[in-house]
């Protein structure tokens, strides 16, 4: 098992491998908790924000190696991108929403307001939220006002304080779906620019976000993680990582694994497992009983 200095080595070997992304990263999360209860990753920043295209690889890179656990990442994300898309008098609130078995709950949000939100569209057994994972389709309600697709849904969250609500998907693996959610108290602010953009920040996190799902479903327990060490879902899983970081192909990223193990003499499980671990901050154990 890696440890002490030369665990740090091999973990500095795989992120000086990864292509320099130019760009400066943007703050968020800072004071916010996620749903257990602990403060969300915060990234220090030059500047306040920053367009998507300019910051979220190397973004992504910093909140995928700092959050410590999988809901601080997913948290992260819908933190920042509540605040590329806010301004001073006028506060976005973001939520994910997961479908699953029909079944759908919010995995992250940007604040227990934009959760609130969320839950009420549940409430009611459809919306713009669940439509958008549903049926994979981008779903844009201008105003609440004059929306008539949901009617009491609508009135609801208007009597909230919202007044417009943008819900962009995932393009996911598997039978899981999931949408981005946007809530706005402005009518017409999410107008086609800014829809636009936040198209291509779905996009640019989809990679990412496939990351933090295979996290949940592999890696959610102690005994999740032996069971993945027993297998090639661990050498999967730094793939994943490497592939998220650099924004590169599995081959890529299989080589980048590869010319580690080899650098440093390791084997290829053991380069993966200090990768992971990096990540989901918990021991992982190379013996089994």
């Amino acid at each position: 098992m890696l440890i002490g200095t030369k665990r740090r080595r091999l973990l500095q070997d795989l992120r000086e491998t990864r292509p320099r992304i130019p760009g400066r990263l943007a703050t968020f999360g800072v004071g916010r908790h996620n749903r257990n209860g602990k403060d969300n990753v915060a990234i220090d920043a030059t500047a306040r924000t920053s367009t998507p295209e300019s910051s979220i690889g190397e973004y992504l890179h910093t909140l995928i190696l700092q959050s410590e656990d999988i809901d601080a990442f997913l948290n992260g994300l819908a933190c920042h991108a509540a605040q590329i898309l806010s301004s001073a008098d006028d506060e976005v609130l973001c939520g994910i929403t997961l479908l699953r078995d029909r079944k759908a709950g919010t995995v992250a949000s940007s604040s227990d307001r934009a959760r609130h939100m969320d839950e009420i569209q549940y409430s009611f057994g459809d919306g713009p939220c669940m439509t958008a994972s549903r049926d994979q389709v981008t779903v844009h309600v201008p105003d609440l006002e004059t929306e008539n697709r949901w009617p009491e849904y609508s009135a609801t969250v208007h009597q909230s304080g919202m007044r417009s609500i943008l819900a962009i998907p995932f393009n996911l693996e598997g039978d899981a779906k999931a949408a981005l959610n946007l809530y706005s108290a402005r009518a017409g602010k999410f107008d086609a620019r800014v829809q636009e953009t936040v198209q291509r920040y779905t996009r640019e996190v989809t990679t990412t976000l496939q990351l933090g799902l295979r996290f949940a479903q592999h890696i959610d327990t102690a005994s999740n993680l032996k069971s993945a060490l027993e297998s090639r879902t661990i050498i999967d899983l730094a793939v994943g990582i490497i592939m998220a970081q650099n924004r590169c192909s599995q081959e890529t990223a299989v080589g980048i694994l590869k010319s580690a193990s080899s650098a440093r003499n390791l084997k290829l499980r053991d380069v993966a497992t200090a990768l992971v671990q990096s990540i989901n901050q918990e021991a992982a154990h190379t013996h089994f009983d």
